[in-house]
């Protein structure tokens, strides 16, 4: 079949919001779900990768999938790999098949089929960076570097206790004069424009990354800045040595002082129940940033150490990247380092430490519109030197209630609150802690306005509203469809439904935790650690090597524990 006119996949896009509910869909089978129809295969992979119908005028209609959706803004983007007739045939006869769903472990599901297919693994990256383009969001990534040199031994950990250390700041990736002058309408104009809602992305900018980027359809090379800079003025005209070839991820060749930068961030997150029942949840995902302004093409070797301690579950790595395999507790990195900041490799790891903030969160309603509440916190127990904690807040969030006033003074920090949350900082950002643990206390009474029957339901059937209308365009009928089935099933069960009469109104649902957020940096959470004194670099140039490490905008959940009124 000829490949769609774009008013026809338009219609089709429509078609299927409509008979889905939402522009994503549920992904789950109800009583209305038809067959052929994305929900019908009760597969949650269907809200990632759908099936349009096209409608023929003369007849003769076709189906094309899988269609990958991501949706970036206010927009939509659909990409449609090619897959082999095999799998485009199991997953057709999976929207006709009689009975509902299937086992997750079974391999003829609708996610093992397409999730092992690499055209789909393709699909998503493109459908990322067109993404990126369209939202303006094609910055590097930082390579967080330090300020100052550290002396290192006593002073550093005398400084570090006291919060006073060499600050670490973002590092700016060196850019050839091209790659700046077209991308910067992207990241400025362009992005402001998109959060003012005055005029949409260009089109013509979309399309020339499209054709450099994608000849006849096949990714080549889906590095926004390589690609416009070739758009623009061509390879590098550098010679180069007979026995080398210029790698595609790297069209200009680096000039001026050499060094390379590598810096690691790991992001925790953490569930803590204060429950011998329940064990506490906690897991780290992380990633390698790296920046090498090195002349020429050179090949860099990386030696990674403490994969025994960190044991990494997941890894992968920059398409420049030769991995060897792990033996004992080391593993070998060898790569060409394209220009300016990338992330060299993604992993997650379990966390092989306790969490720097421990402690229990105690919640119970004194009266119908008041509550009290007690935090026992400790900070950094077991952390020494290097690491320092640079800031950290806990919030009690009360989506349902408005927060009139609070009664209480912390041990330690300063104490916020809006309509419907409560702050309290207890590391500010310029007062670290490092070498030293504390024990933060905060008890209180938190008082709420009071609210009627109505309001309740108004507010929370506006609530389901706002977050379908992100989804959706929030179609009239969603909630008959079963498209939007968990909040149509939660506004049945709290229709007219007075928070007095719960055993623990705020303790239940969306009120039975506080949030933590906090930073870390001077060491890594996994036990993944890099040696910069093991890294070589052929042929042998000097060029000094630094390595920063951050654990930024760290997430920590305290579940509640409910006291009795």
């Amino acid at each position: 079949m000829p490949l769609p006119a774009d008013y026809e996949v338009a219609a089709a896009f429509a078609n299927r919001r409509r008979r889905e509910g939402t522009a994503r869909g549920s992904g789950i089978r109800t009583s209305l779900s038809s067959v052929g129809s994305d929900s019908w295969v009760d597969d949650p992979i269907t809200r990632h990768i759908i099936s349009l119908q096209i409608d023929k005028e003369e007849g003769g209609g076709f189906m094309l999938c899988p269609v990958v959706l991501q949706k970036r803004g206010s927009y939509y983007v659909l990409v449609l790999p090619l897959v082999d007739p095999q799998s485009f045939r199991a997953s057709e006869s999976l929207l006709k098949r009689p009975d509902c769903g299937s086992s997750a472990k079974e391999n003829g599901n609708l996610s093992s089929i397409l999730l092992n297919l690499p055209c789909i693994t393709g699909a998503f990256m493109v459908a990322n960076v067109i993404g990126d383009i369209i939202t303006g969001d094609v910055a590097e990534p930082e390579v967080i570097v330090s300020s100052g040199p550290s002396v290192g031994g006593l002073l550093d950990s005398l400084t570090g206790s006291i919060g006073i250390t060499a600050r670490s700041k973002p590092s700016a990736a060196p850019v050839a004069a091209p790659v700046a002058s077209v991308s910067s309408p992207v990241g400025a104009a362009q992005s402001d424009s998109l959060k003012g809602g005055i005029r949409p992305f260009d089109k013509e900018l979309l399309r020339s990354f499209i054709i450099g980027a994608m000849p006849f359809g096949t990714p080549q090379d889906l590095n926004y800045g390589n690609v416009s800079s070739i758009r623009t003025t061509g390879y590098s005209a550098d010679p180069l040595p007979t026995d080398q070839k210029q790698p595609a991820w790297k069209p200009y060749l680096y000039k001026g002082r050499q060094r390379t930068l590598f810096s690691s961030l790991e992001i925790i997150n953490a569930a803590l129940y204060d429950r011998d029942d329940v064990p506490d949840f906690l897991s780290v995902s992380g990633q390698l940033t790296c920046r090498a302004e090195l002349e020429g093409l050179p090949d860099v070797s990386l030696p990674l150490t403490g994969l025994k301690t960190a044991r990494v579950e997941v890894s992968s790595f920059h398409h420049c990247v030769q991995a060897s395999e792990p033996t004992g507790d080391k593993q070998s990195l060898l790569f060409q380092p394209p220009l300016g900041n990338f992330v060299l490799m993604h992993y997650q790891a379990p966390c092989n430490i306790d969490p720097p903030v421990k402690g229990f969160y105690q919640l119970s309603m004194v009266s119908e519109n008041e509550g009290a509440f007690l935090f026992k916190l400790r900070l950094m127990e077991g952390y020494k030197s290097p690491f320092l904690m640079e800031f950290c807040m806990v919030t009690m969030p009360f989506p349902r209630r408005r927060v009139a006033s609070y009664d209480g003074n912390p041990s330690v920090g300063t104490v916020s609150m809006t309509e419907h949350l409560i702050e309290w900082r207890i590391v500010s950002s310029g007062r670290g802690l490092s070498g030293r643990s504390i024990e933060a206390t905060f008890s209180g009474t938190v008082r709420f306005h009071p609210r009627t029957t109505q309001r309740v339901n108004s507010s929370f059937r506006s609530a389901t509203t706002t977050a379908f209308a992100e989804d959706s365009d929030c179609e009239q009928d969603s909630t008959k469809n079963g498209a939007n089935l968990d909040d149509y099933l939660m506004e049945k069960m709290n229709k007219d439904l007075q928070a007095v009469d719960l055993e623990e109104p705020l303790s239940w649902q969306a009120y039975n935790y506080a949030k933590v957020s906090f930073k870390i940096v001077g060491g890594t959470l996994s036990g993944l650690i890099i040696d910069p004194r093991s890294v070589t670099i052929y042929p042998s140039v000097k060029a000094p090597v630094e390595y920063s490490m951050q654990s930024p905008e760290t997430i920590q959940h305290v579940e509640v524990q409910a006291l009795s009124p």
